[in-house]
């Protein structure tokens, strides 16, 4: 005798299943209506019609019209986050290597005295390893493995910051259509309208050079079990 598999007996109960339930008795009364949970009217983002859209059209954001100096700073979306262009922006825009006319009010020489947010120390330091070829070899300026870090303090704003609008743009006042429930958690009391990276932009962070805060000890992990072989090994 041949063994029946689960499967077979399962296929068995299925359509029993749908024998049983189309006879007369089961069946749904003619007055029965089955109304739609959500109608093709409020599928949409927008009020109005899905069949009809060639139509629809959205206002044009309004974006803040206070002149540089005299508007009210936007809280930062979260801790350190570029902070928003809250005064008006035309004619600013766009920047060009001859003409970055941010860098007119927001150079911290200058920017105490018109009331605007200086430019942070993060902006006037070269984070970046300059590697070299020499003699067809490349040679990297740093030691990766060893944690090595290019840090060099400029007394102009490094030119990858130099392009204020790649981080820092103006805020409309459009509406959402569905409104964001983010809310931003900040690290300390003033955190939504200063950055702290000044604050860690501090000396010897540079771990290569003369002014390197980092001892030999240090480079050589001589501190720590992860960098030392262990005896034996």
């Amino acid at each position: 005798m041949k063994t029946i598999s689960k499967m077979t007996i399962s296929l068995a109960a299925t359509v029993l299943l749908i024998v049983g339930c189309s006879s007369s008795s089961m069946k749904p009364s003619n007055e029965t209506v089955l109304t739609p949970t959500i109608s093709e009217e409020s599928l949409g983002y927008r009020d109005s019609s899905l069949y009809s859209e060639d139509n629809t059209s959205l206002p044009a954001p309004k974006y803040g019209d206070a002149a540089a100096g005299t508007s009210q700073k936007i809280p930062r979306a979260f801790q350190d986050a570029p902070p928003m262009i809250p005064h008006d922006t035309e004619g600013m825009f766009p920047i060009e290597q001859g003409n970055n006319q941010c860098l007119s009010c927001h150079m911290p020489d200058v920017a105490p005295s018109v009331g605007a947010t200086p430019i942070p120390a993060s902006h006037f330091m070269d984070m970046r390893p300059h590697d070299k070829i020499v003699n067809g070899t490349f040679e990297k300026a740093v030691d990766n493995m060893k944690n090595e870090v290019s840090i060099k303090k400029m007394s102009d704003i490094y030119q990858g910051r130099f392009n204020c609008s790649q981080c820092h743009a103006p805020q409309s006042d459009a509406k959402l259509v569905t409104e964001s429930k983010f809310k931003a958690e900040y690290l300390s009391p003033d955190g939504a309208s200063k950055s702290h990276w000044s604050d860690v932009m501090r000396d010897h962070l540079d771990t290569v050079g003369k002014d390197s805060g980092v001892t030999q000890k240090d480079i050589e992990n001589d501190n720590s079990l992860a960098g030392k072989p262990l005896q034996g090994h």
